[in-house]
């Protein structure tokens, strides 16, 4: 069994209270590393670490200590890596570059550090790709975009194009995006980097809703405000994970 730490207060039960959770993300021996003739350089050394389903884990170090190359690792944008790597039943370092893209699309959502919205595409249509993916029906893709529009108090926003919002405005699109497909993992990149400390809370809040409900949520941070809506903290120097079992500060 398998049990996260709880924090008094704040509805939080002051002992263990979620037990037996799925392994979800399983990583083994996974190594990154740039070759410069005879000579590698390591981002990532000998990763070992679990994620199980229904957690919400923040991955916190100095900058450079490898951070976001290990979160993009996970969300199978990066394949130059060495090491095994499961999600669920998948063994994804088998996997060629199609069915990573499938598995990614189907399971996972991404809130990127710079937005990454697509220039040419309006508010709306952002938030509609992730669910066309999934072959859902336009009626039921039309509901969901608006009923997350509303969520995210940007429906005066529907018909402009990212260009035409401020870099605040930008993030809450990505975020809405990331959650529009209702995915069972979520991975955020200092999610809340660009907006300011009220709407940086509100996003915040909505992922701890989403993982009340069962989401699984990984996100980069150097923000201990936002470790402690988690559950726990995998602290990483130097490409090495310098421990995984930490609990989260309190809020």
């Amino acid at each position: 069994s398998y049990c996260l730490r709880g924090r008094r207060g704040r509805g939080w039960p002051s002992k263990c209270s979620i037990v037996g959770l799925e392994r979800m993300i399983t990583l083994r021996n996974i190594e990154k590393f740039f070759q410069h003739g005879p000579t590698r350089t390591f981002v990532l050394r000998r990763v070992n670490m679990e994620i199980r389903e229904g957690e919400f884990v923040s991955i916190m170090g100095p900058s450079g200590a490898g951070k976001s190359t290990l979160l993009h690792l996970i969300g199978m944008h990066d394949t130059a890596w060495t090491g095994e790597y499961y999600f669920q039943e998948h063994a994804v370092h088998n996997l060629n570059k199609k069915d990573r893209g499938e598995l990614y699309k189907r399971y996972f959502g991404f809130v990127f550090q710079s937005y990454h919205l697509l220039d040419n595409l309006t508010v709306y249509e952002n938030l509609e790709i992730p669910l066309s993916y999934r072959n859902i029906k336009k009626s039921e893709r039309e509901s969901i975009v608006a009923d997350t529009l509303d969520r995210f108090h940007i429906v005066g926003k529907k018909d402009l194009f990212p260009n035409q919002l401020s870099g605040g405005q930008q993030q809450l699109v990505a975020v809405a995006r990331a959650m529009v497909a209702n995915p069972k993992v979520i991975l955020a990149d200092e999610p809340t980097g660009n907006l300011h400390s009220s709407q940086g809370r509100e996003i915040m809040e909505m992922f701890k809703q989403l993982n009340d409900r069962g989401t699984t949520i990984i996100q980069v941070t150097h923000n201990e405000a936002n470790a402690a809506f988690g559950h726990r903290v995998i602290e990483i120097e130097d490409g090495w994970i310098a421990d995984q079992g930490k609990e989260a500060p309190a809020l």
